[in-house]
């Protein structure tokens, strides 16, 4: 059953570096300057830390973005690509924190089976065995159980905290201002004026 727990925690790292890894198109993180690369070769610095979520957000410049010649492969935002990181690592992570919830839920079948059998009173030998059965088990899922508990995760002065819900309507109030800004241009009201004329 301990073999069976650390297959289960095997397959959902995999699961999850893959599904990262197919998310992020390219982007490299540098961790020495807590910022991602984008395969043009522009940085998305760090906009805001989601404290629900537990992840980073990372946003490249709108300017940059909108002038790309890859923008539509990228992205369809006007505000520039915005990419995530989780702050905790894997076995901290809230689906890593699941899935090892599942890993040691069969480790502790695992354990309570052999003492149910024990029960039944194999006798002075079997007892011996079922006991040791039971302390490899516990030994050997000690790393399962000793990251179940959040570790601490330092978040860099200044940086304000924004929930998705707060980070999509900045979003929103972004793109209603630049339509706002975009019809002050006298371009764009120049076809009423030769109307009017």
């Amino acid at each position: 059953m301990v073999g069976l727990a650390y297959a289960i925690d095997g397959f959902a790292r995999r699961a999850a570096t893959s599904a990262d890894g197919g998310r992020l198109g390219g982007f490299v993180y540098h961790d020495d300057h807590d910022a991602w690369l984008c395969p043009e070769d522009q940085w998305l610095w760090p906009q805001s830390f989601d404290p629900d979520n537990r992840i980073m957000r990372y946003r490249a410049s709108p300017t940059v973005c909108n002038s790309c010649p890859v923008k539509d492969s990228c992205t369809s935002s006007s505000s520039g690509r915005e990419v995530q990181r989780a702050v905790d690592s894997w076995p901290a992570s809230e689906a890593a924190r699941f899935h090892r919830g599942i890993a040691c839920a069969a480790v502790v079948f695992g354990i309570v089976w052999p003492v149910a059998v024990a029960v039944t009173a194999p006798g002075a030998a079997g007892l011996v065995v079922l006991a040791g059965a039971v302390l490899l088990a516990a030994v050997l899922s000690v790393p399962l159980w000793s990251h179940l508990w959040r570790s601490r995760v330092h978040i860099p002065e200044g940086m304000r905290t924004q929930s998705l819900d707060q980070a999509l309507a900045e979003r929103e109030a972004a793109v209603v201002d630049e339509v706002r800004r975009r019809s002050r241009y006298a371009s764009d009201h120049r076809t009423d004026r030769s109307e009017s004329a």
